[in-house]
């Protein structure tokens, strides 16, 4: 008899259930993120390709998109880059330089229905006092691509790369070098902080200037030649601001063979990402005088100077190679970044201070 009656309480539950699941469906399990957690990468991504729309051309500079690019170039797969206006209602991306923006001569198609999942990406490799006024581009973009190493895309002027075998070093560096120090400069303002440690320094070491600012502008064949002749090259940025190390650093003084003198963001960034003992900070002495006196001291020293170029046994520059790279590296992160992402307010991400 108590064995019926649990039989039918059962059997009632059961039907309960089962009418609940016809009428509201299965229950959803509702789950909370929590920070820095991103999405699984998906399965079927591979796939499937990823629409990369170059909404206009940065700098208006020139490049082919034919063929397979990524793959081409890169060896990245499902990667499509287009700069078609028309492939808007199925793009995936759509990257947008800010320079253009800034300047008026190009608009964000804010005026179009916007697809369902589209990601817009804002783009700039200059520092953010070159950036101009983003609170116009507030709640409207999903990604960043820039130098930072906190962006979404993270396109450094210069990274380093192991290298295949150990490299043989040059045992004298010094060999073939006739200037101290050398710069190449031709924004030259008299309010940059690297206008008055150049001033500065100058009163202390001979320092050789080209550039347009000295009227001795160089050829890109012989920017490095000449940069190899001098023991040291002010690698100094026209702006203090976050993770901002350009060519200065790694093409001019890296691959030239100059022991680089950095003026940027502060020594830690710099050891973030350079090799270790590489180059020689200007906030590392008590004052610039005491830096030209090293500097002198340093280049008369042969086995202290070449331990300077020690890295190069393990590590050689890669340079980025151009805007196309930088659009294919984005199909390499698009499934680790969080798909509802939405800068709220770009300007203060982009004025992070160090």
């Amino acid at each position: 008899m108590e064995f019926s009656f649990i039989k039918r309480f059962v059997l009632f539950c059961i039907l309960g259930v089962m009418v609940f699941i016809f009428y509201h469906g299965w229950p959803r399990i509702t789950q909370y993120p929590t920070l820095n957690q991103y999405p699984t990468l998906n399965p079927l991504r591979s796939e499937k390709n990823l629409t990369i729309l170059f909404w206009y051309r940065p700098f208006k500079y020139p490049f082919s998109l034919k063929g397979d690019v990524c793959w081409d170039l890169y060896q990245i797969p499902h990667c499509k880059l287009v700069d078609q206006r028309s492939f808007y209602p199925t793009a995936d991306v759509v990257v947008f330089h800010n320079r253009e923006l800034i300047e008026g001569s190009q608009k964000l198609p804010t005026d179009l229905p916007r697809p369902q999942g589209q990601r817009w990406a804002w783009m700039s490799l200059e520092s953010p006092d070159n950036n101009g006024d983003l609170r116009r581009f507030a709640n409207l973009f999903n990604m960043t691509i820039s130098y930072r190493r906190d962006a979404d895309i993270t396109v450094p002027y210069g990274e380093l790369l192991p290298v295949e075998t150990e490299e043989h070093l040059v045992e004298d560096r010094r060999v073939n070098k006739s200037s101290l120090v050398c710069w190449v400069v031709s924004n030259y303002r008299s309010h940059y902080k690297r206008s008055q440690v150049y001033k500065e320094l100058s009163a202390t070491v001979p320092i050789k200037v080209y550039g347009r600012w000295s009227n001795t502008p160089l050829s890109s064949e012989g920017l490095l030649p000449t940069i190899s002749r001098c023991y040291f090259y002010l690698a100094f940025e026209n702006s203090v601001s976050k993770d901002y190390i350009t060519e200065k650093l790694w093409y001019n003084a890296y691959l030239a063979g100059a022991v680089p003198v950095v003026l940027g963001p502060s020594i830690n960034h710099y050891k973030a990402v350079a090799p270790e003992h590489s180059f020689i900070h200007v906030d590392e002495f008590a004052s610039i005088k005491d830096l030209g006196k090293y500097l002198q001291q340093l280049a008369g020293d042969k086995k202290r100077y070449n331990e300077y170029f020690n890295w190069k046994k393990h590590w050689k520059v890669k340079m980025s190679k151009g805007w196309r790279e930088t659009a294919c590296k984005i199909c390499t992160r698009y499934d680790t970044l969080p798909q509802h992402k939405v800068y709220y307010d770009l300007e203060s991400w982009d004025k992070t201070t160090l």
